[in-house]
């Protein structure tokens, strides 16, 4: 039998288009001056929406720690490869087919996991777009491979959660020490310290740091 979250429903802020971006940021530019400074130079982030559901885990846990394109690539592979892209098919789907279009043994293993857990019941995607942000997090983190980072992402990017937050995320924890002239890059703890300052919107605040730390490259190349 699916799982079924007892907790209360998600809250109703979201980000769904590039007005919301822009609401957020201007809050945020109300309450922090690091925030104003980093839009300063970045203009509004981008949107950064993807596809929630199955479609939106596979998409990112095919993509961590790959460049775009590269993740583009085998996502297309493994799209031709299994189409269509359901949880059954991605459980039955054979080992040498998804190495073949270029997955790593780790990520073949959480494609699976997370294919098994859908098919057969154990993680139910109507409560997963409804659920608030910790019973998310618990529930997927409850399969096997997928850690806090990808639970985060998916929450930022596939669900939209405003307050939604990824202090494991490397790019950010750089950023956030440059933003803020940082020796040191913070830790997920203390990063999640900082981001206290941003609710409800650190969401918004992490589109803006990343958007921060890849300005500060690009100026430095």
């Amino acid at each position: 039998m699916a799982r079924k979250s007892p907790s209360p429903p998600r809250p109703a802020r979201t980000i769904e288009t590039t007005a919301d971006v822009a609401a957020g940021v201007r809050a945020l530019k109300r309450v922090c001056p690091a925030m104003a400074r980093a839009h300063a130079l970045t203009g509004d982030p981008p949107l950064r929406r993807w596809s929630p559901g199955l479609p939106g885990l596979v998409r990112i846990i095919v993509g961590q720690q790959l460049s775009t394109a590269s993740a583009n690539a085998i996502h297309t592979r493994l799209s031709a490869a299994v189409g269509p892209l359901d949880a059954a098919a991605l459980a039955a789907c054979p080992d040498d087919t998804l190495r073949a279009a270029g997955l790593s043994g780790p990520k073949i293993k959480t494609l699976r996991a997370l294919g098994l857990a859908v098919s057969e019941g154990h993680l139910d995607l109507d409560t997963l777009a409804s659920a608030d942000i910790e019973c998310v997090r618990t529930m997927l983190t409850s399969i096997g491979g997928i850690g806090p980072w990808t639970a985060d992402i998916y929450l930022m990017f596939c669900r939209g959660d405003a307050d939604a937050f990824a202090p494991g995320d490397l790019a950010l924890q750089i950023g956030a020490a440059r933003l803020f002239q940082h020796e040191a890059r913070p830790t997920p703890a203390e990063l999640t310290q900082i981001a206290e300052r941003w609710r409800p919107w650190r969401g918004i605040a992490a589109r803006l740091i990343w958007a921060y730390y890849g300005a500060v490259k690009s100026a430095a190349r």
